[in-house]
Parts: structure tokens; C-alpha cells; sequence
């Protein structure tokens, strides 16, 4: 039966960055009709109730409906070791990531915090995901089956790393390639779940795993490939010290088949002129990830150069080097970014990164990311007054993005009102 739920409903109708903010379409007494897992449906709330009358109704009064929110760049691994303390990004790395990840050759200890970590997504309103595993394939198997559990779409691979990493993290060119392989076959396609490819970055990669990686990616085009580039400095210089014959650290992937469209690359904050020309060129995807970016002293993204020069960036947490589960608290960070450097982000700007900006990086905005027919009914239903401080800042709003705004700086799990996979209520 369908099921028709009625608030004030956002959708996007072109890219605020490029045509202004206009292009954030609110419908202030709005209805989606949802059947079979899709939007089948969009308009007034009186029009909906008209045209489906049999159809079950759940009204939201004054909360905001929006597309399900997006995280394309995440370490569900991680996902203890969240706000630990004092590190830059070698030093995370040795410490806290290395030492957990350590832990998910265990598949229960694996599918614990792959439950965990669901759980705590969802009760932040974000309906899909793209994370890193570890180098066990168990951590990948209880990901997507906890995913598939949920009735989500995400997205995962393997980490491969067969070089300055702990032994008990390490795999081979061979291995990297065959696990990649087999849990490619397993899981791609299957349901809403999809393989990436995913060797961790380039320091942790020899020549003939990055190659062996960028063959099975040629073999597979249908996949994405993550990986992280130009985070940190020191880390920039380490890479050029492995690599003494690239020309700059993209070229540490591109030499070895790693760069193309369908390639999502993590931070990208210290570019080189050379570097954004050809990520321009293959129409690649970039993360910007604010929290972590600050937590760990990284940098400050250029979100106006890389948009204006036509690049899709996407918005995430980096968890758990990025210091939250929330994507509301990722736009607030997001805009303090710009802020530091001279651009005030505009609030339908922010809300389209951590959607429809998010689902065109994963390639993937003709099925999530947007209300509209035919999209997945991936939703997040957001009361604008969640708290005394946001209810008193909301009072004063003359217009929308006034009320919206509050939620963006000072919101957390208390805003999410409810949350629709596939069109059921999770």
C-alpha cells in the first residue's frame, strides 16, 4: 500500500553552487507518495491526499523532509576510536587506527561494530554510506551484511595496505587483488550494496599492489575506487620520498591505473596546479571532510576553486578521524572552513553537499540524494526547533534558510525526527 507522509519537503531542481541557491525547491505544505521503495510522487500535501486516497498518511506538520543524508568518506573500523586524543595523522594511524583494526580479524568482534556503527548513523539521519574496512575480508562480509540487514545502499571495499603497516595488517599485491576479486563477485550489484576498490593510500601500497589494484579496477568499471590524497604535509613528503619518479602525489595513483571517473579521493586539501587539471580532466569526485580535517591539523579544503572548476565534491565525516557521526555537525564545520577562508557558504549550499553533492560524488544522484519521482525513498524528517536554543533562533527566522540554519550549526541526533529506508520508517 502506499504511504504518503506530509511536512515541508526540499528537493533540488540544479546545483545551488552554480545556479544559486533558488535551485533548493521548498514545498511548505508538501507530500511524497512512497511504494515498492521509491518515491512514486511529489507535490502539495492536498494534491497527494487527492490523487492517492487509500494511501496511509503520516503527517510531520512543520519538520523538514529531506533526502537521507549522504557520508561517502567514513572508516566504519574506526568506529571506537572516535575523539581520541593528541594525534596527527601518522602518528593517528600508528596509535589508535592500526592497533583496532587489528581487532576485525575477529568476524564477531567485526560484525559488533559494524551494528554499532549503523546504529548510530541512522539515529543521525544518514541513509547511506561509503566506508573503508580493513584488510580482513570479514570486515567488508560484516558490513554489507549489516547493510543489507538495514535494507540500505552503501558502499565498502577492502582496505589494502602491504607496506609500512603492523604484519597483521598487511596483505600482498597477489592477496590484495584476489580478496578485492572474490568479495567484488560476492557482494557488488547485490541488493543496494556496492564494492569499491580501496587501497588506503599510497604509502601503504607498493608499486605492484597500486598496479594490481588499478588492473582490477580496468576489469570492473561498474566499481568506484577510494583512496586518500594530499591530507596532511609531512604525509605529501612521504609519499614523494617512496615515489621518487612522480610528478606529484596524484601521479603515485595515475601511473598505476588509479585515476579515472568513478574515482573518489579523500581530502584532497594541498593540490598542486597539475593535480586539479587532471582530476578536472577524468571527472573524478573529491571529499571534503571538515571535522577531520581540524581534529587532526590537516588543512583548510578550497571548496570554491575545486566546485568552480567543475569537480563533484562530496561532504563527510571521516570517521573516526573525523570527530562525528553527524552530518548536520559536518556542514556546521564545513562552513567554519570556508569562514577561515573568506567564503561564507550558504545554508542551501551546505545542505546539497551532504546530499545531492554526496550522491553525485558516489555517481550514484539518479537514485539517492534528491526528492523527486523515481528515487529511492531514502529520507530524513528534521524538526527545526529540536532545542531550546535552535527553537529560539528559528522564532526570529524571516525565511526558510533563516530556520534552516540553526539546525545546520547547533544540531545533532535530537533533530532527527525520523528516518525512511526504502520508504520503510527505521
Amino acid at each position: 500500500m502506499a504511504e504518503l507522509i506530509l511536512g515541508q519537503v526540499l528537493s533540488y531542481h540544479g546545483d545551488p553552487f552554480v545556479e544559486g541557491p533558488e535551485v533548493v525547491r521548498l514545498e511548505r505544505n508538501g507530500g511524497i507518495v512512497m511504494l515498492g521503495g521509491q518515491i512514486v510522487a511529489t507535490g502539495t500535501g492536498d494534491a497527494m491526499r487527492k490523487a492517492y486516497p487509500a494511501a496511509t498518511v503520516t503527517d510531520y506538520g512543520n519538520h523538514l523532509i529531506s533526502p537521507g543524508f549522504i557520508d561517502p568518506h567514513v572508516h566504519y573500523p574506526q568506529t571506537a576510536i572516535i575523539a581520541s586524543w593528541g594525534k596527527r595523522l601518522i602518528d593517528w594511524l600508528n596509535t589508535y587506527t592500526f592497533p583496532e583494526e587489528m581487532r576485525f580479524a575477529d568476524p564477531e568482534y567485526a560484525a559488533e561494530i559494524a551494528a554499532r556503527y549503523f546504529d548510530l548513523t541512522l539515529a543521525n539521519g544518514t541513509t547511506t554510506v561509503c566506508s573503508y574496512a580493513t584488510i580482513h575480508p570479514e570486515s567488508v562480509d560484516a558490513f554489507f551484511t549489516q547493510a543489507q540487514k538495514r535494507g540500505l545502499r552503501a558502499f565498502a571495499g577492502k582496505t589494502c595496505m602491504d607496506r609500512n603497516a603492523p604484519p597483521g595488517l598487511q596483505d600482498t599485491a597477489k592477496t590484495a587483488y584476489d580478496d578485492s576479486k572474490r568479495l567484488l563477485e560476492k557482494w557488488h550489484g547485490v541488493d543496494r550494496l556496492s564494492y569499491v576498490i580501496t587501497p588506503r593510500f599510497s604509502p601503504t601500497s607498493t608499486p605492484e599492489q597500486l598496479s594490481a589494484l588499478g588492473a582490477l579496477w580496468a576489469e570492473n568499471q561498474s566499481c568506484l575506487m577510494q583512496t586518500h590524497l594530499s591530507e596532511q604535509t609531512d604525509e605529501i613528503a612521504w609519499a614523494k620520498a617512496l615515489f621518487p619518479n612522480a610528478r606529484d602525489y596524484l601521479d603515485t595513483y595515475e601511473a598505476h591505473g588509479l585515476l579515472g571517473m568513478g574515482g573518489l579521493y579523500g581530502h584532497a586539501i594541498h593540490l598542486e596546479p597539475r593535480e586539479v587539471d587532471r582530476l578536472v580532466e577524468v571527472g573524478a569526485s573529491l571529499v571534503h571532510c571538515p571535522t577531520s580535517n581540524s581534529f587532526i591539523g590537516s588543512g583548510l579544503f578550497d571548496m570554491q576553486t575545486m566546485v568552480a572548476r567543475g569537480l563533484r565534491v562530496g561532504l563527510a565525516t571521516d570517521t573516526g578521524g573525523g570527530s562525528s557521526f553527524s552530518m548536520l555537525r559536518t556542514m556546521a564545520a564545513a562552513y567554519e572552513v570556508a569562514q577561515l577562508r573568506g567564503v561564507s557558504l550558504h545554508p542551501a549550499q551546505l545542505w546539497w553537499l551532504a546530499t545531492q553533492g554526496s550522491a553525485r560524488a558516489l555517481r550514484s544522484e539518479h537514485k539517492i540524494g534528491n526528492i523527486a519521482n523515481g528515487m529511492d525513498a531514502d529520507l530524513v524528517v528534521v524538526d527545526l526547533a529540536s532545542t531550546l536554543a535552535i527553537e529560539q533562533a528559528t522564532r526570529r527566522a524571516d525565511f526558510i534558510w533563516q530556520s534552516v540554519f540553526p539546525t545546520i550549526m547547533m544540531g545533532d541526533d535530537r533533530a532527527i525526527k525520523a528516518v525512511y529506508i526504502g520508504g520503510n520508517l527505521a
